[in-house]
């Protein structure tokens, strides 16, 4: 990624910061902080505006006045309550989810009168998944791969058709979640080493790196550490043993590690847009280890059974998004430091949504 940034090393076993950094140099953009949403008192959805009513003895102006305020609480409806006609939506922490809960978002708005909240950055997947199922949130994007490996504990599968109809049954049958249609493009892990290397040794596929493995320095995100569908796995498929244990990063730092020779191999997704950018290589999975990761957004039933709307707004996406246009949103806030809020509507204008 460009701009300056301070390179954290992280081995903590908890879900990693926020990998949507700001450069150095750039503020944040007003769009961005709409996103931001302060904790507060009435975080829990509970309200007494009767409590400002003393018990002791009060004059008549103060008492109409408790009164009036109660009355202006009761209709705003208080602040953090899930009431009203408000949808929200979630996302993980890396710039693709923003920008794809972005677009749910700006979809919902408008084919819809609900108003929408957006909660972003949220965590790792088991963070939102957790959110979605507990009713904090009521949509989110997810991937076909990792709701199969990661959340069901499914083995590997490698046909796209079969892993979502396995997810979407399951979603329905133990969670009371809509996998709704796919996307259209299919976001996998990328292996992805630096432009140079990949010319000077010839490189094209993982296996490709075996011989230089022992020497090589990797860096990955803790999720992929820890997944089922991760570094292990992955590893012994290709039968891969770097110099010691892989760093753990933070993962809107993985590039910048891989671009100052911090370390020599990372895990990123196949549609981030800096990889190109950066003059970087995006390894080919010639083992085909890694199942289909499919974009899906993932809906409560009790939304949809709620707001009927919102299954034909966000149906409407259905295999609007390539591969290379997810790129290239993803890289225009990346890499162009644009603020997802424009990108989204740039995108939708284009495909008439």
């Amino acid at each position: 990624m460009t701009g300056r940034h301070t390179l954290v090393w992280s081995r903590s076993a908890g879900v990693p910061p926020a990998i949507f950094p700001a450069p150095h140099h750039v503020n944040l953009p007003a769009g961005r902080r709409r996103y931001e949403r302060p904790a507060s008192l009435c975080e829990s959805g509970e309200l007494h505006p009767a409590a400002c009513i003393r018990r002791e003895k009060c004059g008549i102006g103060s008492l109409l006045l408790c009164v009036a305020a109660v009355l202006m609480m009761q209709a705003i409806g208080g602040c953090g309550r899930r009431g009203g006609e408000t949808i929200i939506v979630g996302s993980k922490n890396f710039t693709e989810q923003i920008v794809l809960a972005e677009l749910f978002a700006q979809q919902i708005e408008a084919h819809s009168a609900v108003r929408v909240e957006r909660r972003l950055n949220l965590g790792g997947t088991y963070i939102c998944h957790d959110a979605l199922v507990s009713g904090k949130i009521d949509l989110y994007p997810e991937y076909t791969g990792t709701a199969l490996t990661a959340i069901l504990k499914d083995p590997l599968r490698n046909d796209p058709s079969e892993v979502f109809r396995r997810v979407q049954e399951e979603y329905r049958a133990r969670f009371h979640l809509e996998v709704m249609p796919a996307l259209g493009f299919n976001n996998t892990f990328a292996m992805v080493v630096r432009g140079e290397d990949a010319d000077k040794l010839r490189l094209r596929a993982i296996s490709d790196i075996a011989p230089y493995a022992p020497k090589w320095r990797a860096g990955f995100g803790y999720e992929f550490m820890e997944r089922p569908d991760g570094y292990r796995g992955w590893a012994a498929a290709y039968g891969l043993h770097f110099a010691g244990e892989p760093h753990i990063l933070d993962l809107g730092l993985l590039y910048r590690a891989l671009a100052d020779k911090q370390v020599d191999l990372v895990a990123g997704n196949s549609t981030d847009g800096v990889i190109e950018s950066l003059h970087m290589v995006a390894l080919e999975d010639d083992r085909h280890y890694f199942p289909p990761y499919e974009a899906v957004p993932l809906v409560r039933s009790a939304t949809l059974e709620k707001h009927p709307e919102v299954r034909g707004a966000i149906g409407a996406l259905a295999g609007k998004i390539s591969v290379d246009e997810m790129r290239r949103m993803n890289h225009a806030v990346d890499g162009d430091h644009r603020d997802p809020v424009d990108v989204v509507q740039e995108f939708r204008k284009s495909k008439g949504l």
